[in-house]
């Protein structure tokens, strides 16, 4: 009976292994919260299925989720609060080009990772940010691709609408050289505030210009809202966004206007089970009674993917520093048929590029 005491005594004086704190910042009020709804329910698929199976080296992953509201300036007060006082291991998911910016000094300040933020801005990509592990591949590559193509489909006015901040430009600057390369030059290249979109001055450019094509660069909220004053002027022209807009959400917000919309996507197609990626999330989704998976849902999918493998050889008690380690080591890591590779001096991670079309039944279509 003592022994048994005793035994008793020890269980309940070991302690059980902590969680691994995982910090995220994203706007889940706001112009993206629609597809960071979806992202973020497609890394927790992941992650719930590897804490079903014992964790991660006994440990279980805890994803802390805050909303920035889209902010740049709530997005760095969150990752301050997540870094200090939540003490996560990494900070993950963020959206936004700008609020990723903002969140950047603390990461040099605190020495962390931030895996896999949910924007493709060529910043984050060269020069190499040692902090930061990109999994998407660069919205540059994606802007240069549609242009090309919609020149390749005899498309010859193709505007530019953007947002005016550090996002804009960057995919913008894609654009301008997909132009280059076709020996074009946009019929119009026109910008709106990020915080106050305002298009009743710039619609008219577009339809005065009979633009073929419009490459509206913004948030879901901001597309709609161009569509809309574009369609209300009697323009027919095929809207072209990037993949940032790649979600369920953004097609419910477009409604009827969202038949014929281009949307470049940055992973294999989510209805094709032929991609193992695609079928192993697909089959998670519809154990939790799901319908299946978005697109969003699979970079938030693939982003948890690569968390897990550095989170695995960052060893059973991993540090901030062992976790960097960990990632920088990875090299031709398969996550279900995309390959990816990270080391000190390029931490671009995938750079898959395709289009999509939205269909009249409200789906994206390959």
């Amino acid at each position: 009976m003592l022994s048994g005491l005793l035994a008793a005594l020890a269980i309940a004086s070991t302690p059980a292994s902590a969680d691994i704190i995982i910090g995220q910042t994203s706007g889940f009020s706001g112009p993206v919260a629609a597809s960071v709804k979806e992202l973020t329910e497609g890394a927790r698929l992941y992650f719930d299925a590897v804490n079903a199976r014992g964790g991660v080296n006994g440990q279980r992953i805890e994803l802390v989720s805050m909303d920035d509201k889209f902010d740049p300036k709530l997005a760095a007060e969150n990752a301050r609060q997540l870094i200090v006082e939540k003490d996560a291991l990494a900070l993950f998911l963020s959206r936004g080009t700008p609020h990723t910016e903002a969140i950047a000094p603390l990461l040099t300040q605190h020495k962390l990772a931030l895996v896999a933020p949910s924007t493709g801005a060529m910043v984050l990509h060269k020069p190499v940010n040692p902090y930061i592990f990109n999994v998407r591949a660069p919205y540059q590559r994606e802007a240069e691709r549609v242009v090309r193509h919609l020149s390749l489909i005899g498309q010859e006015r193709i505007a530019i609408l953007q947002v005016d901040d550090s996002f804009g430009n960057d995919v913008a600057a894609g654009a301008e050289t997909g132009f280059s390369g076709v020996g074009k030059k946009p019929i119009v290249h026109a910008k709106f505030d990020r915080t106050k979109p305002d298009f009743s001055q710039i619609a008219p450019q577009l339809v005065k210009a009979e633009a073929q094509s419009v490459l509206i660069i913004g948030t879901a909220n901001a597309v709609s809202d161009a569509a809309k004053a574009i369609r209300a002027l009697g323009s027919r022209a095929t809207i072209v966004t990037v993949s940032n807009n790649a979600s369920v959400g953004f097609i419910k917000l477009m409604g009827p206007l969202g038949h014929g919309t281009i949307v470049t996507q940055v992973f294999p197609y989510e209805r094709s089970m032929a991609a193992p990626i695609v079928k192993e999330a697909s089959d998670l989704a519809h154990a939790k009674g799901l319908d299946g998976v978005s697109p969003s849902h699979m970079e938030g999918f693939a982003a948890a993917k690569v968390l897990v493998e550095g989170l695995k050889r960052a060893g059973p008690k991993p540090t901030r520093q062992a976790l960097i380690a960990a990632l920088n080591g990875l090299q031709k890591i398969d996550i279900g048929g995309m390959e990816l590779s990270y080391s000190p001096t390029d931490h671009s991670g995938l750079v898959y590029t395709d289009m999509s079309i939205i269909s009249e039944d409200g789906k994206f279509r390959r």
